[in-house]
């Protein structure tokens, strides 16, 4: 399937048709979109200033003032949410994408050229799968400091192994067939015949991987901000807010740390879904 096909041809059509018939479908997008726009849009948006002390009750309850109530010092939680949707969201995209790259980068060579560059890269990379990637994190904050700088590297590297095996196994079977020995047999370069056939053949891989990885990369950085490692405070940070929340669930108070681990569970859920969706739609429009 080439990239056109993708982009605004067969695969736009059969996800229009099945996500008439797949409410599950349409209920993820519609979870994913508002997410979205919360991450753009809600700084802009946030009623309070979320780092601003006492604009209302400590551990207040819901209310017309502050619609999620207010956390341990006085802060409205709604305005927290709002305003730690972009690093909650966008830090885990940007591991997706640099792993996918990357991933995808040393699986295609690895697969094209064979040999002792196939041979270098799989140790290479059966090295790094061998190190979990919150332990990876952790030594990167160790070394270099909190923050989220370094643990998104730290799990771009940790990811990198899992989409270069699958995009390898899948490279390495599209290469076996007939139309990429016509190609070469052409004199068609291997820059053309990667980029114009081999990668869009491997998309629906890359798609699928690509959700997996934003959900578990989502889950790690909120882990790792949860531990203290990863955002600090004041920042409103999912993670952040969920660990700072953690003494108010005792007195009753879970509003704290329940809306933003709600928003991650949907979060991951609703990628999840579109991915598997899309990723189906385009293997049977391939087929």
């Amino acid at each position: 399937m080439s990239v056109a096909q993708l982009a605004g041809g067969r695969v736009p059509r059969v996800a229009r048709r099945a996500a008439a018939r797949d409410p599950l479908f349409v209920a993820a997008a519609v979870v994913a979109l508002a997410i979205v726009a919360l991450a753009l849009f809600g700084p802009l948006l946030a009623p309070y200033d979320p780092n601003e002390l006492y604009v209302g009750p400590i551990s207040g309850p819901s209310s017309l003032a502050h619609l999620l109530g207010t956390d341990d010092l006085g802060r409205d939680i709604l305005s927290r949410v709002m305003m730690g949707a972009a690093p909650s969201v966008f830090a885990p995209v940007f591991v997706v994408v640099i792993s996918t790259v990357l991933g995808a980068v040393v699986a295609i060579a690895s697969a094209w050229f064979g040999g002792w560059v196939d041979g270098v890269s799989t140790r290479v990379v059966e090295v790094i799968f061998a190190i979990p990637g919150l332990v990876l994190a952790v030594l990167a904050v160790a070394m270099f400091g909190k923050g989220l700088v370094a643990p998104v590297l730290a799990l771009s590297i940790a990811y990198l192994p899992i989409v270069s095996r699958l995009v390898r196994a899948g490279a390495r079977s599209e290469l076996g067939r007939p139309y990429i020995a016509a190609l070469r047999i052409q004199g068609i370069s291997s820059f053309a015949i990667c980029f114009r056939h081999l990668v869009p053949a491997l998309l629906p891989t890359l798609l699928a991987q690509s959700t997996i990885g934003f959900g578990y990369a989502m889950l790690d950085l909120a882990a790792i901000s949860f531990l203290g490692l990863g955002a600090q405070p004041p920042a409103s940070d999912w993670g952040v807010m969920i660990s700072a929340g953690q003494p108010a669930l005792l007195t009753g108070a879970p509003e704290q740390s329940m809306y933003p681990a709600l928003l991650v569970v949907l979060t991951v859920l609703a990628v999840n879904i579109l991915g598997a969706r899309v990723t189906a739609w385009a293997e049977r429009s391939d087929a």
